[in-house]
């Protein structure tokens, strides 16, 4: 324990001396003393002073406890990202793998806390086929992968959410199928082209029907949600809908998405799928929004309501999508319910994660 802490005071003595050592230096210059070799990667200014320090493994993300008892959290080139009011007794903090956590030591109460943290995030929701109400004031975005066996599970539980909530819930579907999975990409083109004879949502609940994936699951998948084959073969392999499923992959990307199912309401990450988290964050977000309808910039366009199994789907086609482009499986509980509903594509948004 002493060791970790005697490290722990070492790297923290090092951030303090970077200020008076290094910072006028040019970033990168090589340096050398003796057999040591050493340059400059990073150097910024902290608004005070720094107590102690974290860094993500992923590289991400720097963690900086101060005097003024806030943590401050930094990109890798200095961008503060954020900074999060602590206990001013506050003494010593550690953080989760990918900073998803933060840990306090607090040495005046002798007591440990764990936050947790995350970041809202604008998705671009451009094309995107949506589910639900079209003035829904709650925006679910989720990127997903039809052959994940989670994702798959999560649905139902998705259908139940939006049914109990058809005034107030809108559901915009992202592809992001996983290397893993050798169907995924060739079901989330189909789902596209799919989209563009305005039938995604049947061809959505057709392939997640699926349980055993074969060569001539997608095409049969087509015929049972009522596709025009010839059509669906041409647009298969049109390069409009290669750039639609690089550009959710690139959103995923951006928003710093790298499993599934991963959802956002109303731009802030889902931690828990549970039905009863989801029902909460769902309210909470409505609350936010005053019954308003979420501006067009962080989540995605609207829908009609989440119906019933009998009740078929009907969908708008979205507007065209630019391009751009990444993933694991998250298990997660997944409930029953499903209901389908009415549908209609996407609207416009800009964002970030």
């Amino acid at each position: 324990m002493n060791s970790i802490l005697n490290m722990k005071t070492i790297a923290l003595c090092a951030v303090l001396l970077l200020p008076l050592t290094v910072f006028a230096q040019e970033p990168r210059k090589n340096n050398s003393a003796g057999e040591l070799n050493w340059s400059v990667q990073a150097s910024w200014p902290v608004p005070a002073k720094p107590l102690d320090l974290a860094q993500s493994l992923d590289n991400k993300k720097v963690f900086i406890l101060a005097a003024d008892a806030k943590v401050y959290i930094f990109s890798p080139d200095g961008v503060q990202l954020g900074a999060l009011p602590v206990d001013p007794n506050v003494t010593a903090i550690d953080i989760a793998a990918r900073g998803e956590t933060l840990y306090l030591i607090n040495s005046k109460t002798n007591t440990y806390s764990a936050i947790d943290v995350s970041f809202s995030q604008k998705i671009d929701i451009i094309g995107a086929p949506v589910r639900g109400k079209t003035d829904a004031p709650v925006t679910l975005v989720l990127f997903s992968d039809f052959e994940c066996p989670w994702c798959s599970k999560l649905e139902p539980v998705l259908a139940e959410l939006q049914a109990k909530n058809q005034d107030t819930l809108r559901v915009i579907f992202k592809h992001l199928p996983l290397p893993m999975h050798p169907f995924a990409e060739p079901a989330a083109l189909a789902a596209i082209a799919a989209q563009k004879q305005g039938k995604f949502w049947e061809m959505h609940d057709a392939l997640f029907q699926t349980t055993n994936w074969t060569p001539n699951t997608i095409e049969e998948a087509a015929v049972r949600a009522g596709l025009n084959m010839e059509k669906f073969r041409a647009d298969l392999a049109s390069p409009e809908v290669q750039a639609q499923l690089a550009k959710d992959r690139n959103d995923a990307m951006i928003a710093d998405v790298n499993s599934t199912p991963s959802l956002f309401i109303n731009s802030r990450p889902v931690k828990d799928r549970s039905l009863t988290s989801l029902q909460k964050m769902v309210t909470e977000a409505q609350g936010t929004t005053g019954g308003a309808k979420e501006k067009e910039t962080v989540s995605a366009p609207k829908r009609s309501a989440a119906a019933e199994a009998a009740g078929g789907t009907k969908e708008k086609e979205a507007g065209s999508a630019p391009k751009r482009s990444r993933a694991v499986e998250q298990p997660q509980g997944a409930v029953d319910g499903a209901k389908p509903g009415t549908d209609r594509p996407a609207a416009q948004t800009d964002g970030p994660k």
